[in-house]
C-alpha cells in the first residue's frame, strides 16, 4: 500500500511497556512519507512510568512527526468533522 501523503491519525494509549515498539512503527510510517497526526490519551500524555517520562515520549514523537500531539477534547474533537485523517491507528491496543 502506498502511504505517501496519507494522513494517519496515530493514537497512543496507556500500555506504556509497548511505547518503544509503537514509536518504532511511527518512524516506519514517516519513512514511507505518511503524514502522522499524533494523538495521545490523557494517561499516555501525562503519566510518567518506569518505562519513561511522558515529556520525553512527547518530545520524541513530536520530533519524528513534526506535529504537536493532540491530547485533549478541544484539539481532538475536529478530527472527524473536519476529515483530518485518511486512516486511524490505535496503538497499543491491549485487550
Amino acid at each position: 500500500m502506498n502511504l505517501e501523503e496519507k494522513k494517519i491519525g496515530f493514537c497512543m494509549t496507556g500500555s506504556f511497556c509497548t511505547f518503544r515498539k509503537v514509536i518504532d512503527e511511527i518512524k516506519k510510517l514517516v519513512n514511507q512519507k505518511a503524514v502522522i497526526i499524533p494523538i495521545m490519551s490523557y494517561n499516555a500524555y501525562n503519566l510518567d512510568t518506569r518505562f519513561g517520562k511522558a515529556k520525553d515520549f512527547i518530545a520524541e514523537i513530536e520530533d519524528i512527526t513534526k506535529h504537536k500531539i493532540l491530547h485533549d477534547i478541544v484539539s481532538t474533537e475536529p478530527i472527524g468533522p473536519k476529515h483530518m485523517t485518511d486512516i486511524m491507528i490505535i496503538a497499543p491496543c491491549s485487550r
